[in-house]
């Protein structure tokens, strides 16, 4: 009895002092960014702002560059632009929208630490004679300089540390290297604003620095192409609901209708999220990672369908079906013309021949394979290397490495190094 009564008191303690964690997005209530005067920053303007910039104040917090990227999402016939900022300590980024007051650029938003949880408002300001004026105008960035000054702050804080940003160079991003961000954008587990594999993961993927997304596609029990990384049902990925096992063994009524992810959305159909990639984003590049062992027909139609769908509107976008082992390989030799259907081969060399794939993606801890990556090349193929987290390796894999993409579950560090480096 005595030691089932410390049992249970062992177990108030541990759960009592179980933290949750979270990283909310704090809320961007700038007045004089919503105020009247303002008018939304015409996407031109925006472009203009690429580069690598100069941290004058704020190092500390943040270290002593940022390469920042324009990007945009849809929704409907609104189209919202936006600014993120990259930076080398802890996955850093800052998120920002833009407006512009008179001859001035406001922009708003806030920062997070991927690696930990620490978040806060950003409020920053080009004013006239710092390059707003030359921006609005596009024109180029005047001999005096551009420099981008506000503050920031923690949590929902108003923000009250100071910021200054100095222009240096433009971005390049040479022979179309691919920032992919592995499941839509990110892990769920890294406690972004929107979970793995969803459509709204996708929608910030891009403002997360990455130029293309590994998605992780599953075939319900009556054939629906999804998407959702596990075999199973389970509470890393969605909210508790009674549903347990495999996701082969429910319809997809059944898991739209009965399960949420953690955030609260939906599991999205293979087609909701080509749908999404292809009109409401910029990304040019979808690996469609197979997690099932079954006919990848229907996978190959929308993959068709969808690229014929981006041609329509001249978009130029990738999309390529994974193939991870064995098993999918055999599975993908059964589809008719699959010698010319656009794939990825993540293991030999001899099979991403066999099979005509356009690309070769070897796991990261094989090594920088100089040999291998470049008789890939020399074939016409692009080699892709994957899941690299780590700052010193994917600085050595830029440096040194002849790579054509990294897949990582921090696009924004991959993002920070490719763009800073000299």
């Amino acid at each position: 009895m005595k030691q089932a009564t410390l049992f249970l008191l062992f177990c108030l303690m541990l759960f009592s002092c179980r933290r949750d964690f979270s990283a909310p997005v704090p809320v961007a209530d700038w007045d004089m960014f919503f105020s009247a005067q303002t008018r939304p920053l015409p996407s031109p303007v925006l472009q203009k702002l690429d580069g690598v910039y100069a941290v004058e104040e704020g190092a500390t917090a943040f270290g002593d560059l940022a390469p920042a990227k324009w990007t945009y999402t849809v929704s409907g016939q609104d189209t919202t632009f936006h600014l993120s900022f990259f930076f080398g300590v802890d996955a850093a980024y800052m998120i920002c929208e833009g407006r512009r007051l008179d001859s001035a650029i406001l922009l708003n938003g806030y920062w997070r630490r991927l690696v930990g949880t620490e978040t806060g408002k950003v409020q920053l300001t080009i004013p006239k004679d710092s390059g707003a004026a030359a921006l609005l105008r596009l024109e180029a960035i005047p001999a005096s300089g551009l420099y981008i000054t506000g503050t920031y702050g923690n949590g929902n804080d108003a923000p009250g540390q100071p910021l200054r940003f100095r222009f240096t160079r433009p971005i390049v991003r040479a022979s179309q290297f691919e920032i992919l961000a592995h499941r839509g954008g990110g892990r769920t587990a890294d406690l972004l604003p929107a979970s793995e594999n969803s459509v709204e993961m996708l929608r910030l993927a891009a403002q997360l620095g990455a130029t293309g997304v590994e998605i992780d596609v599953q075939l319900s029990k009556d054939g629906v192409p999804l998407l959702f990384h596990d075999a199973t049902l389970n509470e890393r990925v969605v909210q508790k609901n009674g549903l347990l096992g495999p996701v082969e063994n429910y319809t997809f009524d059944q898991l739209s209708t009965l399960v949420r992810l953690t955030n609260g959305e939906r599991i999205p159909t293979l087609r909701q999220a080509l749908e999404t990639i292809v009109y409401q984003t910029p990304l040019d590049f979808v690996w469609l990672d197979t997690k099932y062992n079954g006919n990848m027909q229907v996978v190959r139609d929308l993959q068709a369908e969808y690229l014929q769908k981006a041609a329509a509107i001249n978009r130029r976008i990738e999309i390529v079906i994974g193939i991870p082992d064995k098993d999918v390989m055999a599975n993908f030799k059964k589809l008719p013309g699959h010698r010319s259907t656009p794939s990825l081969v993540e293991y030999s060399e001899a099979e991403v021949e066999a099979v005509n794939s356009r690309i070769w993606a070897p796991q990261w801890t094989l090594g920088l394979q100089d040999t291998e990556v470049e008789r890939q090349q020399a074939a016409g193929r692009r080699v892709f290397t994957w899941t690299m987290d780590n700052q010193k390796n994917i600085s050595q894999y830029i440096r040194e490495g002849k790579f054509n993409g990294i897949l990582s579950n921090y696009p924004s560090l991959i993002a920070y190094t490719y763009y800073a480096r000299q």
